[in-house]
């Protein structure tokens, strides 16, 4: 099944090679206008998922990534059409310098051609990820969780049908039935079809994916995100950040998993935060010197400053410094997103320097790190690594280049 699947893919990739540019914009706007047809039929087999998923005693928190509503299916309407609105970096011709041979060589911006997408219950990466591909003209095949399944089938069930009457060739989009993991693992191998995989998930799926691929994988990392607080900071301001990077939604990858506070002011702001966490019941792992101020803190354990949650759970350390600040995440964190509360310009500055993380922030939420918030569009996902692209992806992360070179007869 697979290899038929990655043929037909390598198929459509050859000829998406030359697709015009009002070809894919009529595909996406297709693909946006039969969203909104259908939002009731989407719905429909949304509840199937969402009924499965309770049944089996599903985490609330993640409960909200597998859920569509009229709303969010407006929005992923609507974030396909800012896609089609993107300037498209395909066919884009940079250098053109001209050799002292008479030689005139420059780049030009290309599709990967087959992209791979391995993800867990979110069914709007289902649409994210197909229409920030078919705009890079790269053909796609998803291989979404058990969870979404029926929400998965009917999105690309109607997609495939609005790009077949814009003209797309057969095989452009295609999703993966079979969510079992020996099928998964096979994915991973298809290397004589796939030209790069980007799984989207947490932390199990993606070491999965990064033991077992045979193909070229695009890591988009976990995040166990920080927020510090240092000993200038505005206090009440410091606070609603914290709060939104916390609670807005605590299942995404962007959320802050742990709380760094100066012991200068921990005794201060702690409780500040303590107080505002509570309408959310927020389990506090805290260190020793967290627990001597909040009654309410567990003590956390080194696993703790680790783990990214995806839930109403948050570990909490009192440093002693910005130093301290800077060593602690360089250690625990996963290179996703960072954020310092202060006044202070100078260690603002070493903050962003000094951190090892796709994105810094100074004085706002992680929750930022997300490609519609970047003006990308959408995202195909967000990488922690630091080869071929970093941070959230948008449709310049599904290109590379070639050289172009013009002559005039020359020989070596």
């Amino acid at each position: 099944m697979l290899q038929e699947m990655g043929k037909k893919a390598k198929e459509a990739s050859l000829i998406l090679l030359s697709i015009s540019a009002q070809t894919k914009s009529n595909g996406l706007l297709a693909i946006a206008q039969a969203l909104r047809k259908y939002n009731d039929l989407i719905l429909e087999e949304n509840k199937k998922d969402i009924n499965a998923f309770m049944q089996k005693g599903g985490k609330a928190s993640l409960l909200d990534r597998l859920t569509l509503t009229p709303q969010r299916i407006e929005a992923m309407a609507a974030g396909v059409e800012k896609v089609e609105q993107l300037p498209d970096p395909v066919g884009q011709v940079t250098g053109m310098i001209k050799r002292p041979n008479g030689l005139v060589i420059g780049t030009k911006r290309v599709p990967l051609g087959v992209i791979g997408i391995i993800y867990e219950a979110r069914p709007n990466v289902t649409v994210d990820a197909a229409v920030l591909c078919l705009k890079t003209a790269n053909a796609c095949i998803l291989r979404g969780g058990s969870e979404a399944i029926y929400s998965n089938t009917i999105l690309v069930k109607i997609m495939n049908e609005a790009l077949e009457s814009a003209g797309f060739p057969a095989g452009s989009l295609q999703l993966v039935h079979d969510t079992s993991r020996e099928t998964a693992r096979e994915f991973m191998r298809l290397s004589s079809y796939l030209d790069v995989l980007i799984p989207r998930g947490g932390k199990g799926l993606i070491a999965s994916v990064v033991e077992n691929a045979t193909v070229p994988v695009i890591e988009t990392g976990t995040g166990n995100c920080h927020i510090y607080i240092e000993k200038s900071a505005n206090l009440a301001m410091a606070t609603n950040i914290f709060i939104n990077a916390k609670t807005s939604r605590p299942s995404v990858c962007n959320a802050a998993e742990s709380l760094l506070v100066d012991e200068s002011i921990a005794a201060e702001v702690l409780p500040m935060i303590s107080h505002a966490l509570q309408p959310y019941n927020v389990e506090i792992r805290g260190c020793v010197k967290t627990c001597s101020l909040l009654p309410e803190a567990i003590p956390a354990n080194e696993e703790d400053f680790y783990t990214e949650y995806n839930d109403y759970i948050v570990s909490v350390r009192v440093v002693r410094n910005i130093d301290e600040a800077i060593q602690h995440i360089n250690q625990y964190g996963t290179g996703h997103s960072e954020a310092i509360v202060t006044t202070d310009y100078a260690v603002a500055n070493r903050f962003l320097d000094e951190i090892d993380a796709a994105a810094v922030y100074v004085n706002a939420s992680t929750r930022f790190t997300d490609g519609e918030e970047f003006g990308y569009g959408a995202e195909i996902g967000i990488s922690t690594q630091k080869l071929h692209a970093r941070g959230p992806m948008g449709l310049t992360a599904l290109t590379s280049t070639k050289h172009i070179i013009y002559g005039n007869g020359q020989i070596r």
